[in-house]
C-alpha cells in the first residue's frame, strides 16, 4: 500500500498494457505506457514535477510563488496539481482553440487561465511569449519554460525510461513517440539506448508539424494541419535536441481516427488524439520491422480529453474525417506498401 503526503508523490510508476488486437495482427507485442494513470491524467505530470522540484532545489521557486506556463493544456494541468502540492499558485496561458475539457480541468485544479488567439510562433502574442512576458513582470512568478527547460527530459531519463526497461525486463526493441517539447522522446531514448544501443527509436509526426521534414532535410517545413494538440514543433528546442532518433514517419489524422475507433471497439481502450497518433506509429513501426518485436509507446493522457474533437461526429465531419475506415485492414495494407515504407526517414546522426 502506498501512503502519500500529497498528489505529486503519486506521479509515475504507471502500468504497461499490451494492445491485444494490434499485437495479434502484427506478430509483435505492442505495449502502451498508461500515462493517464498519473494523478493529473497525463504524461506531462512527470515533467511538471521534475521542473518544479529542480527549480525549488536551485532556489528559484518557493512556496507562495506563482508558476506561469504557456501550454496546450496537459502541462498546465500537471503544473497546477504540483503547485497545489507545494503551496504555490498556477497561471496557464493557453490557445483558445484547445479542447474545452482541458480548460475545465485546469480551473478545477484552481489554476488561473489566460486564453489567447492562436498565432505563429514569431508573433509576440503567441502563448509561449505571453507566458514569458507575464512571468517577467512579477518578481514572485516563475516561468516553467517546458520547451527549453531540460528538467522536462530529465524526468523521463530518471523515471519513465527505467520503468519501461524494468517492465519489459530489458526486452524492448522499439520505442515510438510523437514530440511536442521533445522531452518524452529525448529522456526515454537517451536512457534506453544507454541500456541497449540496438533499441530503435521512432518519431511519429502529425501533419502541421515540421519535425519529420527536419529529420529528412534539416529544415523545418510543414504541410496541412492536425487535430492533435500539443504535438509537433516548427523550431529546434533544447529538449528535442537531446533526442536520439533512428526513424521518423509522418502520419495523417485519418490514420489516428481509424486507430482510435479500432482499439476502442476491439480492446476497450479510449485513446486521446496524441495517443492515437502514437499507436498508429507503433503499428507502422511493428509492420516495418517484422514480427517478434517488443514495441512500446505512450497513452499520453485520458481519452475523454479528446471527446469534443476525436469522438465528436460534428467536429470530424467539419474536418473531413468522418468517413475514415472503421476497420484497420486498409491501414495495414497501406503501411505494408513499398510506397509508405519509402516514406520512412532516418537521420544521419544518432541525435536529432
Amino acid at each position: 500500500m502506498i501512503t502519500a503526503r500529497h498528489q505529486a508523490e503519486l506521479i509515475g510508476n504507471t502500468d504497461l498494457l499490451r494492445i491485444h488486437s494490434l499485437s495479434e495482427l502484427t506478430g509483435c507485442d505492442i505495449y502502451l505506457k498508461c500515462e493517464f494513470q498519473n494523478p493529473g491524467g497525463s504524461i506531462k505530470d512527470r515533467a511538471a514535477l521534475q521542473m518544479v522540484e529542480d527549480a525549488m532545489q536551485r532556489g528559484e521557486l518557493k512556496s507562495g510563488m506563482t508558476i506561469v506556463e504557456g501550454t496546450a493544456g496537459n502541462t498546465g494541468i500537471g503544473l497546477a496539481l504540483v503547485a497545489k502540492s507545494y503551496g504555490m499558485q498556477m497561471l496557464a496561458v493557453m490557445p483558445n482553440d484547445q479542447a474545452k475539457e482541458k480548460e475545465r480541468v485546469l480551473e478545477l485544479y484552481g489554476a488561473k487561465l489566460m486564453t489567447v488567439e492562436p498565432c505563429p510562433f514569431a508573433n509576440p502574442n503567441h502563448f509561449y511569449h505571453r507566458a514569458k512576458a507575464v512571468a517577467e513582470q512579477h518578481k514572485d512568478h516563475w516561468w516553467a519554460n517546458q520547451f527549453e527547460n531540460t528538467s522536462n527530459s530529465r524526468a523521463h531519463y530518471l523515471h519513465t525510461g527505467p520503468e519501461i526497461w524494468q517492465q519489459t525486463a530489458g526486452k524492448i526493441d522499439i520505442l515510438v513517440s510523437a514530440a511536442g517539447t521533445g522531452g518524452t522522446i529525448a529522456g526515454n531514448s537517451c536512457y534506453l539506448k544507454e541500456q541497449n544501443g540496438d533499441v530503435k527509436v521512432w518519431l511519429v509526426d502529425p501533419d502541421g508539424s515540421g519535425i519529420y521534414e527536419y529529420l529528412r532535410s534539416g529544415e523545418y517545413k510543414n504541410h496541412g494541419s492536425s487535430i492533435t494538440e500539443g504535438i509537433g514543433i516548427m523550431r529546434m528546442v533544447e529538449n528535442f535536441r537531446q533526442a536520439r532518433i533512428d526513424h521518423g514517419i509522418n502520419l495523417p489524422d485519418s490514420d489516428l481516427v481509424t486507430i482510435a475507433r479500432y482499439v476502442r471497439n476491439k480492446d476497450g481502450i479510449v485513446l486521446g488524439s496524441s495517443s492515437a497518433l502514437n499507436v498508429a506509429g507503433a503499428l507502422f513501426a511493428a509492420l516495418y520491422s517484422g514480427p517478434g518485436k517488443t514495441v512500446v509507446t505512450f497513452a499520453c493522457d485520458l481519452g475523454e480529453r479528446s471527446a469534443s474533437k476525436l469522438y465528436n461526429t460534428a467536429y470530424l465531419q467539419q474536418k473531413g474525417l468522418l468517413d475514415c475506415p472503421k476497420d484497420v485492414a486498409p491501414l495495414l495494407d497501406k503501411y505494408r506498401s513499398q510506397k509508405w515504407r519509402d516514406k520512412v526517414v532516418s537521420p544521419n546522426t544518432s541525435g536529432a
